[in-house]
């Protein structure tokens, strides 16, 4: 089976300005709290609490965390796994990750 990276900007790249916009969406947000979970997350909506929204919606969503840099989309055969590009992130803006994911508890509570 054929796996490819669906396309992204490198590490060097990603601009703060564009993951503060993709993350300033209520949906981004919460997909990212999904992400922040582990390593890698098939395209599977159920149990993600967006059921609400239609697949193409979600899809829109998941392609801007990726162009932007947040995410990453591995394709292998007809399947979708989408990580958090942690390490880049973490590299680039030191402490943004962790802001945002202290942020999402203290909503969560």
């Amino acid at each position: 089976m054929t796996e490819e990276w669906l396309p992204q900007p490198a590490a060097e790249d990603i601009q703060l300005v564009k993951v503060l916009h993709a993350l300033g969406d209520p949906v981004r947000l919460q997909l990212l709290s999904v992400y922040l979970k582990g390593q890698e997350f098939a395209c599977d909506l159920s149990g993600l609490g967006l059921d609400h929204l239609h697949k193409s919606t979600v899809s829109h969503h998941m392609k801007v965390l990726r162009e932007s840099g947040v995410t990453s989309t591995r394709v292998s055969g007809r399947n979708r796994f989408v990580q958090l590009r942690r390490g880049d992130l973490d590299k680039r803006f030191p402490g943004l990750l962790d802001a945002l994911l202290r942020g999402l508890e203290s909503e969560a509570r």
